[in-house]
């Protein structure tokens, strides 16, 4: 495995790219241009790019967002969001949902027919993060968790991630209570990363724009060891692996990679990138 230093040197391996958003586009406070800009570069040359993230909105959501936080729209062709193939899992169960989650992501339930309802009321639980996750940890949901638990209900888990950066901050999302409702003996179901359905809903999106591809000419990119990393091996892709996000202090002392402590952390994770660099550029 050897360091990359410029997008530039792979892109005539590849024809598609499936990028992570949230740690390697930006870091939910600030857009890092010189990635859109790699991205960017892929499509001039002919490459098709789809942001494959595992946020809980839809794909139109989180475009308005990247458009805020300032990350160039021409880095990317497509958007295939957790929340759009989760709609999936939700229409296939109860009705009746009991919510877990800001307001802000409500729009996740738009034409399904589905109504809130208090927690003796509902079918299954719906979660897209913490109501407040700048002050809140997963730890204080358990014991309402407990209570769902007695009832027996499916966990939907919009958004996999455990935690992402928010600026300098590291952020739970909705993964972290997920997991803690399947410690619990519940049943979670999720289509987001590192699970199979968002990388065939990526696929299909990919293919609309240019038609049959070949597995082997894919290039994941992503910072995540329990989604992005695992999720891209599973589905059988390559891998650039961005070091400068989630898992950054594990091997990195004052912006510099400590790349022995790096290959052991990777090792250790059963990581097998083609190549590294630290951030995309």
């Amino acid at each position: 495995m050897k360091r990359l230093e410029r997008l530039a040197e792979l892109n005539a391996e590849y024809d598609v790219i499936l990028c992570d958003v949230w740690g390697v586009l930006h870091n939910g406070v600030e857009a890092w241009p010189f990635a859109s800009e790699a991205l960017a570069g892929f499509r001039d040359q002919g490459g098709t790019v789809v942001l494959i993230t595992n946020s809980p909105r839809r794909r139109q959501s989180v475009a308005e967002q990247l458009d805020v936080i300032g990350v160039d729209p021409e880095a990317f062709d497509r958007i295939v969001t957790s929340g759009d193939v989760t709609r999936d899992l939700i229409a296939a169960n109860s009705k009746s949902v009991y919510f877990i989650g800001p307001d802000r992501d409500l729009t996740l339930f738009e034409g399904l027919g589905v109504t809130r309802v208090a927690m003796d009321e509902a079918g299954v639980i719906v979660c897209t993060g913490l109501f407040d996750d700048e002050n809140e940890t997963a730890e204080q949901y358990l014991p309402v968790l407990k209570d769902l638990r007695k009832s027996n209900l499916p966990f939907i888990c919009a958004n996999p991630d455990l935690i992402v950066e928010r600026g300098e901050r590291l952020i739970p999302c909705a993964g972290s209570i997920a997991a803690l409702y399947e410690k619990l003996g519940g049943l979670t179901l999720v289509s987001g990363k590192p699970h199979a359905p968002i990388y065939r809903a990526a696929m299909e999106a990919a293919a609309q724009l240019r038609g049959a591809i070949d597995k082997s000419r894919v290039l994941a990119i992503g910072d995540g060891m329990p989604t992005d990393v695992k999720g891209a091996q599973d589905f059988g892709l390559d891998l650039l692996y961005v070091s400068d996000g989630i898992h950054a202090r594990d091997y990195t002392r004052q912006a510099v990679v400590d790349e022995s402590k790096l290959t052991a952390f990777l090792t250790q994770h059963n990581a097998r990138p083609v190549r590294w660099t630290q951030r995309l550029r």
